[in-house]
């Protein structure tokens, strides 16, 4: 166990997943308030294609341009959403889902031609649907904790017109706030976590890594600024912690266990959670009966 934590290589994977794990936290924060947490599920399969086609044009595996590829993908993919919802009858949630499965088999369709190339079957394309942090070299960890970084700042530094935009749109805007301005950086936001998070959780389930943070932290707090902090936190910790246990194991993919670790966390915050823990409501629902001065009602044993 020592020597594993003294492997230079696994530090950097570990502070690479735990910036990324905060970085989803933020902006899955802000997901989670508009409504659109099935949208980092969406976009996250959309990118698949994108990530393959990029492949498939340069014939090799450099992480910079199968992210600006998938990031394409995603755009495409949120663009298509965006359309169907607005130019038919089809509501929002049955878009994200079409797109979902249509981008994604064809990601899949992509992926298998891609492996039937030269050196397809040893570019490790296959890392991108489940997630292998251990295949990233240092370029690629650098790339991630860069991007993951810029995340971060952009919601701290603009953590007030996130708070209009995402509970008083009107008067945001009233205020000289531009909403399509905001649309526009949330989506880049959410796209560029999408995409350089899913080599080392995987397109499948890095929509976990955004989704369940968020909803922990509800079970703690009533505030946005509480709940950004304990996302940001929740998604650390799942990221880093899924990491070295992945680690652990020969060839073991990374997402599955960020996702077991995030779930770990969220199964915690349902039972002690302090706003709405299932624990919690029944302790203070046994106070409150005992305050009240209920007893319960026995039924009382007839004469024969």
């Amino acid at each position: 166990m020592s020597s594993l934590f003294m492997s230079s290589n696994l530090q950097w994977v570990l502070v690479s997943t735990l910036v990324l794990g905060i970085a989803a936290g933020l902006i899955g924060c802000l997901s989670y308030w508009k409504k659109q947490s099935l949208m980092s599920d969406a976009l996250a399969h959309a990118a698949l294609p994108g990530v393959v086609l990029a492949f498939l044009l340069i014939g090799e595996k450099r992480l910079m341009v199968l992210i600006f590829g998938a990031a394409v993908s995603a755009l495409i993919g949120a663009l298509f959403i965006q359309t169907i919802r607005s130019s038919t009858r089809i509501t929002e949630d049955t878009a994200m889902g079409i797109i979902l499965s249509v981008f994604y088999g064809l990601g899949i369709m992509l992926l298998t031609i891609a492996n039937r190339t030269a050196g397809g079957n040893q570019s490790g394309l296959e890392n991108f649907i489940f997630g292998q942090a251990a295949s990233m070299v240092r370029s690629d960890m650098f790339t991630m904790l860069g991007l993951s970084t810029v995340v971060i700042f952009l919601i701290y530094l603009f953590f007030k017109e996130w708070k209009l935009y995402l509970f008083d749109p009107s008067f945001a805007q009233g205020s000289g706030l531009s909403i399509k301005g905001m649309n526009a950086l949330y989506m880049l936001l959410l796209v560029t976590v999408i995409v350089i998070g899913i080599q080392a959780v995987g397109v499948i389930l890095i929509a976990a890594l955004l989704i369940i943070p968020p909803v922990s932290a509800r079970y703690w707090t009533k505030t946005l600024h509480w709940m950004l902090l304990l996302s940001a936190g929740f998604g650390g910790i799942a990221g880093a912690g899924g990491t070295l246990i992945s680690s652990m194991g020969s060839s073991w993919p990374t997402g599955p266990f960020i996702v077991l670790a995030a779930a770990s966390i969220f199964v915690f915050s349902l039972l002690f959670g302090k706003e709405k823990g299932i624990l919690i409501k029944y302790v203070q629902f046994k106070y409150f009966q005992k305050q009240m001065g209920y007893k319960p009602h026995l039924p009382s044993k007839g004469v024969n």
